[in-house]
């Protein structure tokens, strides 16, 4: 129970059967020199000639000459103290107004001094309320005093009133919008594990077929995963197909075929390559052979050249000798 103030938000509630009157008799009574006490003022029967009006909050007696003080949870009328209605508060004695509830507390019972607090769960957005609202589904309030209430977060739901916390969807499952009831199962290809608050995709090379799976499973070897939402499909007889395959892989054709998870060479490929080099050899004999006939050529031809140069040269006379002769020592 939270005690409130008379200044807790700051709202006074007027109660016109509360307001103070008090006056002074102005008429005698005929025949008697004193002035007879009325409601709202404070005087004797005996030898009084004036009568004197109550202090603020506090009531005449018509057995005693003395003004009453309202107790806690009342205010003061004119001849006596009246309670506080439903919704209202008034935690000191004495005084000549009830107070509204402020928002986020409540009173459901007459003469209250202290107005209670909203618990978690509840909420109260008017003054002087008599009770507290729960909150809605999809909705929820952590704490007490609450004016409003907040709407789950995605990935959370509350599918009954007056919630104090939003339960984070199990595995499997997610909250797509705020203030959700309920939470939906994963779509095919998808999953949520703990700790997440969304439905994630399965990765390439995984699939998950069912809903509202918590996990994706590895593609197996001999299979291939082309869509994450579907089971996997066996893998072609000429083809290979490892594990996480999204496709399957084939060996290229008439050169290569399967074996196991690999490609071999095909025989008619080992048959390709043996002519292929025996061709590439029979090519560069056929080269190195040419090379070396016109290498042959280019010799013979410059000797000819050299031989008929040669024959056409004229003799040349060295002390009477012609070039071609052996030099002969004639002395001096």
């Amino acid at each position: 129970m939270i005690v409130l103030g008379p200044a807790v938000g700051n709202h006074i509630h007027h109660i016109p059967a509360c307001s103070v009157r008090s006056q002074l008799l102005s008429t005698p009574v005929p025949g008697n020199s004193t002035w007879a006490p009325i409601i709202g003022t404070n005087c004797s029967s005996i030898n009084t000639s004036q009568c004197t009006a109550c202090p603020a909050g506090t009531f005449p007696s018509n057995d005693t000459e003395e003004c009453s003080c309202c107790t806690s949870g009342s205010c003061v009328n004119s001849s006596s103290c009246l309670s506080c209605p439903n919704g209202y508060y008034q935690p000191q004695s004495g005084q000549q107004l009830c107070l509204p509830c402020p928002q986020g507390f409540y009173t459901n019972a007459t003469q209250s001094s202290a107005c209670h607090s909203c618990q978690s769960g509840y909420y109260s957005n008017q003054t002087a309320s008599v009770g507290c609202e729960p909150c809605n589904k999809g909705f929820y309030s952590a704490h007490e005093n609450a004016t409003s209430c907040e709407p789950c977060p995605r990935g959370s739901y509350c599918n009954t009133t007056s919630c104090i916390t939003c339960p984070v969807c199990p595995n499997g499952e997610e909250a797509l919008a705020p203030g959700s009831t309920e939470c939906s199962l994963c779509r095919p290809g998808s999953y949520k594990e703990s700790g997440d608050h969304m439905c994630k995709f399965c990765q390439d090379g995984e699939y998950q077929s069912k809903w509202g799976a918590a996990n994706c499973n590895v593609c197996p070897e001999d299979h291939y995963c082309p869509s994450p939402d579907i089971n996997p499909i066996q893998c072609p007889e000429d083809a290979f197909c490892p594990e996480g395959s999204t496709e399957p892989s084939y060996c290229m054709e008439t050169f290569f075929r399967k074996a196991g998870d690999t490609c071999k060479i095909a025989p008619l490929t080992i048959i390709l390559l043996v002519i292929f080099c025996a061709c590439l050899i029979i090519l560069i004999l056929f080269a190195v052979r040419k090379q070396k006939a016109s290498v042959e050529r280019d010799v013979r031809r410059c000797s000819s050249k050299s031989r008929l140069l040669e024959s056409q040269r004229p003799p040349s006379y060295l002390y009477g000798v012609t070039h071609d002769t052996e030099p002969v020592y004639a002395g001096w």
